[in-house]
C-alpha cells in the first residue's frame, strides 16, 4: 500500500502541442492535386480539419477511412482501400497522403502493404500516387508528423536523374504561408531556382474563389519532388531538426545531395547563416534589397533597445520555433525567461544554449514535453512582461494578466495568421515592432498619468 501511495500520476492538461496526423496532413496539402487521407475515425480528420480551417480561414478538406466498431476489430483495409476510390471518384487527385491515426496505429494496420495491394488489384487503371506514414496521435507531436509526411514523400517520389539539376532543394518546416512566399521571393531574388517541400502559400491562403475548387491549385509538384535526388544542395531548417532522420539526410545519404541544417532564420543572427548558406551553394552574392533591409532593421533595434532592455519573455511552442524566438528576443536584449514547448526531442536546452551568449547566466529555465499548467507554474514564478506563443497560451496569458504576443500555430482567435511573418530581415522587423510596441502598450497602459509621447 506504501508503494502504491509512492507512484506519482500525471495527466496532460491543455497540451502545448497538437497531434501527428495535424502536421502530416498539413504537408500533404502543400503538394499539388493532393488530398489527405487519415486512416482512422471520422472524428480525427473533424478534429484536424477544425485547427486548420480556424487558423488559415481557408476550406480544408481531409478524408477519412471511416473506423467503426467492426474496423477496429477485423482491420481497417478494406475501407482504406474504399477511401482511396471514393477519393479518385469524386477529387480526381494526381496524390494521396495517406496518414494513420491512433486506432489504426493500436490494432496494428500494414497500410504500406494496404497500398501495395491495392495497387496490385488496380494494375492498369489510371492511379493516383499514394504515400503513407505512420503518424499515432499518442507518440510526438504535429512537428514530429509533419517532418514525417515530408520525408515520406521524398522516400517514396525522389529519384536520382541522369542529367544532375541545378536547384536547390528547400524544406522549411512548418511556417506560414506568408514565410513560404518570402522565402520563394529570396531565391527569385538570388536568380536561384529552387524547390520546396511543402508549398502552401496557395493551397491555404488563395485568393477568392468565383466558384467552389475541390482541390485549390498551388502546391510541390510531383515531378518537383521527383526532381530532388538531383539537385545541387538541400537547405532544411530546425536546430532540433539537424538532430534528426531528415528528408535533407536521406536525399544526402541516398543520392549524395549536399544537406545543409540550420535554425529557423528569425533575427539578424540566423538569418544571416540563412542567406550565407545560399550565397555559398550559388555563388552569388547577397542581393543589395537584403543588405538594406538588415541595415534598417538594425537601426530599429537600435532606435527601440531602450524600450525593450531586459525586458522577460515566456516563449512557447514548437521547440524549433522556440529556439528561433529565444535567438531573436535574446539579440533584442530581451531576455526569454522560460523557454517550453510540448516536444521531446531532449535537445531543447542544448539548441538553446548554442543561440543564447550567456544563456547559463541569465537563469533562462526550460521545459520539453510541458503543458500549460507546467508553463503557467513556472511563469508565475518568473514575472514575465509578456509571453510569446500560438493562441493556446491565451488563458495562461489572461490569468497572469500580461500581454501576448500571438506567433505560430494555431491561431484561432484573431485573424491574420497565415500572414504573419516571422522569417527573414523582413520577418524580424514586423516582430520587433510588435514586441517593442506591445512593451511601450503595457507600460502605457499601467501608468497613472496614462502618457501620450514616447
Amino acid at each position: 500500500m506504501k508503494a502504491v501511495e509512492n507512484i506519482q500520476y500525471k495527466a496532460t492538461s491543455n497540451a502545448c502541442k497538437l497531434c501527428s496526423p495535424l502536421g502530416a496532413s498539413l504537408v500533404f496539402r502543400g503538394i499539388e492535386k493532393s488530398v489527405p487521407l487519415l486512416h482512422g475515425s471520422q472524428g480525427c480528420s473533424t478534429y484536424i480539419r477544425r485547427y486548420l480551417i480556424s487558423h488559415f480561414n481557408e476550406p480544408v478538406d481531409i478524408a477519412s477511412s471511416n473506423f467503426t466498431e467492426e474496423t477496429a476489430v477485423f482491420g481497417g483495409s478494406a475501407n482504406l482501400k474504399l477511401a482511396v476510390q471514393n477519393i479518385i471518384k469524386q477529387y480526381e487527385p494526381e496524390f494521396i497522403g495517406v496518414a494513420t491515426t491512433c486506432l489504426s496505429e493500436t490494432i496494428g494496420d500494414d497500410v504500406p502493404m494496404i497500398v501495395i495491394d491495392y495497387h496490385k488489384k488496380n494494375s492498369g487503371k489510371k492511379s493516383p500516387v499514394i504515400v503513407s506514414v505512420s503518424t499515432p496521435g499518442y507518440s510526438g507531436t504535429h512537428i514530429d508528423g509533419f517532418h514525417g509526411a515530408v520525408k515520406a514523400a521524398v522516400d517514396s517520389i525522389s529519384v536520382k536523374e541522369d542529367q544532375e539539376a541545378k536547384h536547390i532543394n528547400l524544406f522549411p518546416g512548418m511556417l506560414s504561408p506568408a514565410d513560404y512566399r518570402h522565402l520563394k521571393g529570396i531565391f527569385k531574388d538570388f536568380g536561384a531556382d529552387h524547390v520546396m517541400l511543402p508549398d502552401y502559400s496557395q493551397t491555404l491562403d488563395g485568393p477568392l474563389w468565383s466558384e467552389y475548387q475541390k482541390i485549390p491549385e498551388g502546391g510541390t509538384s510531383i515531378k518537383q519532388i521527383n526532381s530532388m535526388g538531383s539537385a545541387a544542395a538541400s537547405i532544411e531548417f530546425g536546430r532540433i531538426l539537424a538532430e534528426e532522420e531528415s528528408a535533407g539526410k536521406l536525399l544526402q545519404n541516398r543520392f549524395k545531395v549536399p544537406c545543409h541544417s540550420m535554425g529557423l532564420p528569425i533575427g539578424v543572427n540566423e538569418t544571416d547563416i540563412f542567406f550565407d548558406a545560399i550565397s555559398k551553394i550559388t555563388g552569388k552574392p547577397v542581393p543589395e534589397k537584403y543588405i538594406g533591409e538588415r541595415g534598417r532593421l538594425i537601426d530599429s533595434y537600435v532606435d527601440g533597445h531602450k524600450y525593450v532592455f531586459e525586458a522577460r519573455a515566456v516563449v512557447y511552442g514548437e521547440e524549433d520555433l522556440v529556439v528561433g524566438l529565444a535567438s531573436f528576443l535574446s539579440e533584442i536584449g530581451v531576455i526569454p525567461i522560460l523557454c517550453a514547448s510540448g516536444g521531446k526531442s531532449g535537445h531543447l536546452r542544448d539548441k538553446l544554449c548554442q543561440v543564447i551568449e550567456g544563456f547559463e547566466s541569465m537563469g533562462i529555465e526550460t521545459l520539453d514535453g510541458a503543458d500549460f499548467v507546467e508553463i503557467g507554474d513556472s511563469a508565475k514564478k518568473l514575472s514575465p512582461d509578456f509571453l510569446i506563443g500560438n493562441s493556446k497560451g491565451y488563458k495562461l496569458a489572461r490569468k497572469l494578466n500580461k500581454p501576448l504576443i500571438r506567433i505560430g500555430f494555431p491561431i484561432h482567435d484573431r485573424m491574420g495568421g497565415a500572414r504573419i511573418l516571422h522569417i527573414g530581415y523582413k520577418g524580424a522587423q514586423q516582430l520587433f515592432d510588435m514586441i517593442s510596441n506591445t512593451i511601450i502598450a503595457s507600460r502605457q497602459d499601467a501608468s497613472p498619468v496614462g502618457y501620450t509621447y514616447m
